[in-house]
């Protein structure tokens, strides 16, 4: 059975998104933990919140974090942005793949259109 969608809005109640704050964080973490296990990975995850703490949550710990962060900034340029995605080519390349499957779309319409007049005018139906 599929979850209900939930509505992302800012919680307002303090203890409410406490709670939700906890329980979500928990879960990315053991979400990071999965993926490193399942696919052989290296990675790691920092939780800040402003709000809970005035400590970053790390895992799987600081010096790890640090070492992996280290490495990952020793590579050339071109390898460290290979796969690197910030917030507006992600935006400029969804709408790119948007307006591929509307241009698409509206070319499939347009000869379904001149198919269907085509077999109106042939079935002796005026265009009119």
């Amino acid at each position: 059975m599929s979850r209900k969608k939930i509505k992302l809005a800012y919680i307002t109640n303090d203890s409410a998104r406490k709670t939700t704050y906890k329980k979500r964080s928990k879960g990315l973490l053991k979400k990071v933990r999965e993926i490193t296990t399942l696919c052989g990975i290296q990675a790691f995850a920092v939780i800040n919140s402003p709000d809970f703490g005035s400590q970053a949550e790390v895992w799987p710990s600081l010096e790890d974090a640090r070492r992996l962060l280290s490495e990952f900034k020793k590579l050339p340029l071109s390898k460290q942005n290979k796969k690197m995605v910030n917030q507006e080519s992600f935006l400029e390349e969804s709408l790119a793949k948007a307006t591929r499957k509307l241009r698409k779309l509206r070319k499939e319409n347009r000869q379904k259109e001149l198919k269907e007049v085509m077999f109106e005018s042939l079935s002796g139906k005026g265009i009119l």
